[in-house]
């Protein structure tokens, strides 16, 4: 690491860019996507009425909103995230809202310097597989979460597991320029795919109790939201959005093909398999 280069600094880079900005765009329907999922982390994360909540990778807002809302007018929920768009989003939601209990922080949950226990509870809705140094950051939450306070997050399982999730990157791959295999430990979607490297991340960060559960959710999605889906979505998604018209179709094409098998009824019907993960400060 150069001297002035920071922890998370390519995640920083992605997320303020074209990644952040489809997010903002794509906001609505993947809330809608990953709404039982919101449900489950804000059901099992939340400390009780007037409480405190940190949101790590809160996004544009919905798992941060949804703990406010449900922690009352005493309550507060804090989100953090490290993409400036994307929390942009998220304030303009809370106030159109009206919802004084969501506030957001545009920073790096790794290196930010929370208020020593200042929180009776973390969370996240898939936002803590990107961290360069998921110990260090593990560490810090816990340090910001009061002693005997509580850890909730979904987080994604493998690849195999997730077929969905995958199809775009293997019908692409033949077409795009040869990448790198990719490090399965490396930040990313599927960082956490195995219970024992998120028992020993979160053992080492000093959190306890640690609980790794399978949680698989079904879901849905339109046709017509399958294809914004995946020509935008996800490093895929990205790849098209740079290429020009000619090289982008057939890309498209095999790409859109690959989730055939999983349309039918007018939608896309598939299994999210995540990890429910709960521990103890």
């Amino acid at each position: 690491m150069s001297a002035s280069s920071q922890p998370n600094d390519q995640q920083a880079a992605h997320w303020n860019a074209a990644a952040g900005r489809t997010w903002v765009e794509m906001q609505e329907r993947l809330d809608r996507l990953f709404a039982p999922i919101e449900a489950r982390v804000v059901d099992e994360g939340f400390p009780g009425q007037g409480g405190a909540v940190l949101d790590i990778g809160c996004g544009a807002g919905a798992t941060t909103l949804a703990m406010a809302r449900r922690l009352g007018p005493g309550g507060r929920c804090v989100g953090v995230d490290i993409s400036q768009p994307l929390v942009d989003a998220a304030r303009r939601r809370a106030a159109s809202e009206g919802l004084s209990g969501a506030t957001f922080i545009a920073a790096d949950a790794q290196t930010h310097a929370f208020e020593p226990a200042g929180f009776d509870a973390a969370t996240s809705r898939f936002g803590v597989m990107f961290f360069s140094d998921p110990t260090a950051a593990f560490a810090g939450i816990r340090r910001a979460v009061r002693p005997g306070g509580r850890l909730v997050f979904a987080a994604w399982r493998s690849p195999a597991e997730n077929p969905f999730m995958t199809a775009a990157a293997r019908a692409a791959a033949p077409l795009l320029p040869d990448q790198p295999a990719p490090d399965p430990d490396a930040p990313g979607q599927f960082a956490f795919a195995r219970e024992d490297r998120i028992r020993t991340i979160l053992a080492g960060a000093g959190w306890r109790e640690i609980e790794v559960q399978p949680f698989d959710v079904e879901a849905e999605l339109s046709e017509r939201d399958l294809t914004d889906y995946v020509m935008k979505m996800g490093p895929v998604g990205l790849a098209l959005q740079e290429l020009d018209p000619a090289a982008r179709a057939p890309v498209a094409e095999a790409v859109l093909a690959a989730f055939a098998p999983f349309v039918r009824d007018g939608a896309a019907r598939f299994t999210m398999a995540c990890w429910l993960v709960k521990a103890r400060a």
